[in-house]
């Protein structure tokens, strides 16, 4: 039996993918675990989740699962695109800032960014990159992609991947949605999933469960059949086809069969909500000189700012967190669906020692 090797006492808040496993999803795991199932998503469990996921978003769609975010976004874009198609996405996509290159090295795939001032297009920012169809050399802009909730903790409304869709689709152009925290999306909005995805308009959804609690689980979800081809054979070839599948679908079913997934992405964005308050006091209050906020506090991720040292000092402390922006201070603090009460009091605690000291 191997040994724990870590300090279980640990808690972070630099990512939600510092989290563990939800105990349901785990037994979900154990209960798949017995017995002989037909390999490479042939199996009971994968069949099922076809139907989880159409409860979800409608009847008619299709669900690939995948190992990672990365492998969901990319598999998932080189479906809707021909070889010398682009995507606009915003700076700050997580597909043109955190993938390695993956889109244009993997799936050769250009990417067209636009600076947003909060990790949100629309159909204005959009038009920046949506033109010179049938300029031979210019890559033809074919797919939009966006991201729920956004690498700034910002969330779209319906409305407003409403308004991207169709401004999309009359150009013909085609809606990509990477998901890694759709569940967060929902919990903030108090919307199903399909109501700003599938009913808004959205082709093709990276759908995340492993920031959500899951060992290691996420989904391509095709929402128009005619927006995606080939997704049969690109899994494999892009290195996402599970041989023993059944354990990656029996960990989306756990979440998505009940209200798992609801219940964690609620209290991950309870759990960040109560950071900010608690500091949104202390600042009214006039007790936490120099801190400041950047970005609407929507989902499970605070963005802050702080005065030269403090982070440091933080993280001196044993509080694990990431800069985002360096050179003017800022930081990203992330909770999941594990993190407490008492992890927020602790770290509201000493946020206000570091403050005070400096």
């Amino acid at each position: 039996m191997t040994s724990q090797l870590h300090d279980p006492g640990f808690r972070g808040f630099a990512s939600d993918n510092y989290s563990g496993v939800h105990p349901e999803v785990l037994a979900a795991v154990a209960a798949a675990n017995v017995g002989h199932q037909v390999a490479y998503g042939e199996d009971v469990y994968t069949a099922r989740l076809q139907e989880v996921f159409a409860e979800h978003f409608g009847a008619g769609v299709e669900a690939f699962p995948v190992f990672n975010g990365t492998g969901a976004n990319v598999t998932g874009l080189q479906s809707m695109l021909p070889r010398w198609g682009a995507v606009v996405a915003a700076g700050t996509a997580h597909i043109n800032t955190d993938e390695g290159g993956a889109p244009e090295r993997v799936a050769g795939i250009k990417l067209l960014t636009v600076p947003t001032p909060d990790g949100k297009l629309t159909p204005e920012l959009i038009d920046r990159e949506a033109w010179g169809w049938g300029d031979e050399h210019r890559a033809q802009p074919l797919v939009v992609s966006i991201t729920q909730t956004t690498e700034l903790g910002t969330a779209y409304s319906a409305d407003e991947i409403r308004a991207i869709a169709e401004h999309a689709h009359g150009l013909g152009m085609r809606v990509h949605l990477d998901g890694a925290r759709l569940a967060n999306a929902a919990a903030s909005l108090g919307l199903p999933l399909s109501a700003f995805t599938r009913d808004a308009g959205v082709d093709v959804v990276s759908f995340g469960g492993t920031k959500n609690g899951a060992l290691g689980a996420e989904a391509i979800v095709v929402l128009s059949p005619e927006a995606s081809d080939g997704l049969t054979y690109l899994r494999k070839l892009n290195m996402q086809l599970a041989s023993k599948m059944r354990f990656v679908s029996a960990q989306l079913i756990a979440l998505l069969e009940g209200d798992l997934w609801l219940r964690s992405a609620s209290h991950a964005n309870a759990m960040a909500r109560r950071l900010r308050d608690a500091l949104d006091a202390g600042i009214a209050a006039g007790e936490l000189p120099g801190l400041g906020f950047t970005q609407a506090t929507q989902s499970n991720g605070v963005f802050a700012t702080l005065p030269a040292g403090v982070a440091d000092r933080l993280r001196e402390r044993g509080f694990r967190f990431y800069d985002w922006d360096a050179a003017r201070g800022e930081v990203r603090w992330m909770c999941s669906f594990d993190t407490t009460e008492a992890d927020i009091d602790a770290f509201v605690a000493g946020i206000r020692e570091e403050l005070a000291a400096a």
